[in-house]
């Protein structure tokens, strides 16, 4: 992402510090800067974490859609066809790798179940210790992973999701034969 300039920017820690990276950013390696001048950097970790929940539970209602749609009659096509017109962007991109069967035939992950498992673990211990925040829809999608990283090993990569829950519905891991 970094290479293609699409990376959100979070920028944190003094003012003096962000002018001398800003150049760097967008424009250059990011499309966007979020910036928390003069608060703590640990703001900009705490912000990654979260963030990429959403990207991990946007993976996991993916999964279970397609596999539903697929179980139901629907066809996955069909919901594909809805969510290229509803959720443009990663939504699509992400239903488009799912149907290809790119969650199992890649050699190199782009968002390794490992990774994945770091982040949703670190987001689920900051949910404890602000007073037993409640993320169910992660704790399934972490599930997932676990289960992802059972099948594919290190190269489980996140929408490899949807192996996992077609698994848990009875179907192949595998989509394509």
């Amino acid at each position: 992402m970094a290479d293609a300039g699409s990376l959100i920017c979070v920028l944190a820690g003094p003012s003096s510090s962000i002018a001398k990276v800003k150049p760097y950013t967008t424009g250059v390696v990011g499309r966007a800067d979020i910036d928390y001048a003069d608060q703590e950097p640990g703001k900009a970790t705490l912000l990654k974490v979260i963030g990429n929940t959403f990207i991990i539970n946007m993976v996991e209602s993916l999964s279970e859609g397609h596999t539903l749609a697929e179980l139901s009659g629907l066809g996955t096509d069909n919901l594909h066809k809805w969510i290229e017109v509803m959720f443009p962007g990663p939504y699509a991109t992400y239903s488009n790798r799912m149907l290809a069967g790119d969650y199992y035939k890649r050699e190199e992950p782009l968002f390794s179940v490992d990774l994945a498992r770091k982040d949703a673990g670190h987001a689920l211990d900051i949910a404890k210790n602000t007073g037993n925040a409640k993320m169910g829809a992660l704790e399934v999608a972490d599930s997932h992973l676990l289960a992802v990283k059972e099948h594919l090993g290190a190269k489980g990569d996140l929408p490899s999701i949807y192996g996992a829950v077609r698994q848990e519905n009875g179907l192949k891991f595998e989509n394509k034969d």
